[in-house]
């Protein structure tokens, strides 16, 4: 089968690769329909990278599909039933798998003989994904969506997991106000979420003006442009001079600017991912403001909610993924991206 292959840093190969087959009585043969390429995967293919990846795995980590086979054990999965894929698989016998902390386990991210201790087994990162035809997955990783998703929406699972678990953090409450920084994907997703969850003000701060206009209609009620406008300032201005209760920080730099713009007492998740940031902080200013900080990385266990809240289209999903292209077109998608002309691109392959 046809495959995106991750050579090296700056390297991939479009390539055959033999189709898998089930090899235990739990696993799910899954033919993939689409597969989103994820900001991570554009950092793993800049030179020198800005986040690892395994050499010779196929590339992909956001998925969906159509279950093909299943194994004798599986009773509540049937071919032809449309699915979504975590990716991060939990070992669910260590300390932090056994203590609620999935998101947290130890075999996923500390792999001791591993070249990537601090990574792990992630598909698509690690160990082989979905850029392809047909993936086989064990069924804990498996959870059915409505047969009439839109692959390309089914395709947002595995980025809105993550965002799900990562603003329920916040508890954010019907008549509070938020302040996103950063509208590519996840930024949108955020701001979909906060209006979702009852935020009346929802202020998203981004340079590029197709992504305000993006943001307009992924329930931003104000936008921002950092380069012509103090984003502090107008937080102050549209909350009376108190600050927002919630900041959703989606670039992976702006730490100082979150605490900025909250008032005392508010909440920051940090979610934007760049392993090389190291940014100067005011530390008085989480003190005196009494600062609830979270970090949001994965959605584990999130994507059953996940499923129900694509399949109730409440979120403008149709909004954030911008393209489709074929597999033999992977180039097109990543070029887009990096000229800033796209927000999703989703993937899907050409064969059976």
């Amino acid at each position: 089968m046809k495959s995106i292959i991750f050579k090296k840093p700056g390297v991939y190969a479009y390539e055959d690769r033999p189709e898998p087959q089930i090899q235990n009585r739990d696993d799910v043969k899954i033919k993939v329909l689409g597969v989103g390429i994820c900001g991570t995967d554009l950092h793993v293919l800049m030179d020198p990278p800005m986040h690892p990846a395994r050499p010779d795995i196929i590339f992909g980590h956001e998925y969906c599909g159509e279950v093909a086979e299943v194994g004798p054990d599986i009773g509540w999965l049937k071919p032809g039933d449309k699915v979504i894929v975590d990716p991060h698989p939990p070992c669910g016998s260590c300390k932090n798998c056994r203590s609620d902390r999935p998101n947290l386990c130890t075999t996923l991210y500390s792999q001791q003989d591993s070249p990537w201790p601090e990574h792990g087994v992630t598909r698509g990162l690690f160990a082989d994904g979905a850029l392809c035809s047909y993936t086989v997955v064990p069924s804990i990783s498996v959870y059915k969506i409505d047969n009439r998703t839109p692959f390309e929406q089914a395709a947002l699972a595995e980025p809105l997991s993550c965002v799900g678990y990562a603003i329920e953090k916040l508890d954010i409450q019907a008549g509070e106000t938020v302040c996103i920084l950063g509208a590519g994907p996840m930024g949108l997703l955020f701001a979909s979420m906060a209006r979702a969850n009852g935020a009346t003000k929802v202020i998203v701060s981004e340079p590029y003006e197709y992504r305000r206009e993006k943001a307009m209609k992924c329930g931003a009620t104000h936008v921002v442009n950092p380069k012509e406008e103090d984003i502090r300032q107008v937080c102050l201005d549209l909350t009376d001079g108190l600050g927002v209760d919630h900041c959703i920080e989606a670039v992976g730099q702006l730490l100082q600017m979150s605490i900025d713009v909250i008032r005392p007492g508010g909440k920051i998740v940090m979610f934007g991912h760049d392993e090389t940031a190291v940014p100067q902080i005011r530390l008085a200013d989480i003190v005196r403001k009494e600062a609830a900080i979270y970090g949001g990385f994965l959605g584990k266990y999130y994507f059953e909610k996940t499923a129900r809240i694509i399949e109730s289209g409440i979120l403008p999903l149709e909004e954030i993924v911008t393209h489709t292209f074929p597999m033999s077109e992977y180039e097109k998608g990543l070029e887009l991206l990096r000229a800033g002309k796209a927000l999703k691109v989703v993937i899907y392959p050409e064969e059976d």
